[in-house]
């Protein structure tokens, strides 16, 4: 059979996907499996209990100090364990669940759909930010009708903006490393290792070394990121900050992003 010129579809004319519907489709694909239900669920679930817990203790004793800041410490630190897991599974979902070949069919400029998902884990993370804020808000209400001293609202926002910050590099980290490896129990148990394994080896290696104690704040990344709770920060812990996200924010998301271009498709 012949296939004349007139045979041919022309969509050169086509409009291309707008970019705000390829970020809500993104955001809603966080919620739309299980495991992005339970994961988001557990994220809630496990920061209300811990704000719980710390309002019954600090109810309990009058000399326990507890701020509105507290609350939302308690909050940030339980959200920026499994943020990073929502940033991993926002990538790796596509490669995992081999929906990759429907997606970038679709919408063959896959750029456009890493930054689609970079932004909606973003608004994910703003969420959580503001879900600290207001059930924080609520438990220092709750602090203050059980104490004869009432509520203390110190908050500093300075500490606001390093945890605004933090919140997203911990987004970040997850993603860069899911854009890296491109396989969610990977990702997540090299993310966990370097959470919690890397900074007790970088602690070892200067306590035991003299020359590497003067070379770990250029490559701890957490402990740089410590020194955004107390702005402003000197020069050189701009320095560590800037170097050491180099290191393990920037590098690993650079090549996980060339390896997204160039993966076959399968």
């Amino acid at each position: 059979m012949t296939t004349t010129a007139s045979d041919t579809l022309d969509v050169s004319g086509t409009p291309g996907i707008p970019f705000s519907r390829l970020f809500r489709v993104e955001l809603r694909k966080s919620a739309d499996t299980r495991a992005g239900r339970w994961l988001i669920g557990v994220t809630i679930g496990l920061c209300l209990l811990a704000e719980v817990i710390f309002l019954i203790v600090a109810a309990t004793h009058d000399d326990a100090e507890a701020s509105f800041g507290d609350f939302v410490a308690v909050s940030a630190f339980v959200s920026s364990v499994l943020l990073p897991v929502l940033g991993i599974m926002l990538v790796t979902s596509e490669w995992s669940q081999r929906t990759a070949m429907t997606t970038f069919a679709l919408e063959p400029r896959r750029m456009r759909i890493v930054l689609a998902k970079m932004l909606a884990g973003m608004a994910l993370t703003l969420f959580v930010i503001v879900f600290a804020l207001v059930v924080g808000f609520v438990c220092n209400v709750l602090l203050g009708a059980f104490r004869p001293q009432g509520s203390d609202w110190t908050f500093g926002f300075t500490g606001f903006l390093g945890f605004l910050i933090t919140q997203t590099f911990a987004m970040l980290g997850g993603f860069a490393l899911a854009s890296l490896l491109l396989n969610t129990p990977a990702a997540i148990v090299v993310f966990f290792a370097y959470k919690w394994v890397l900074p007790v080896l970088l602690f070892w290696g200067s306590a035991l070394m003299d020359w590497f104690d003067h070379l770990r704040p250029w490559i701890d990344f957490q402990a740089a990121q410590g020194e955004l709770y107390d702005l402003p920060m000197t020069g050189s812990q701009w320095g560590h900050l800037v170097v050491s996200g180099i290191i393990w924010l920037v590098i690993p998301l650079a090549i996980g992003l060339w390896r997204i271009r160039r993966a076959e498709v399968k």
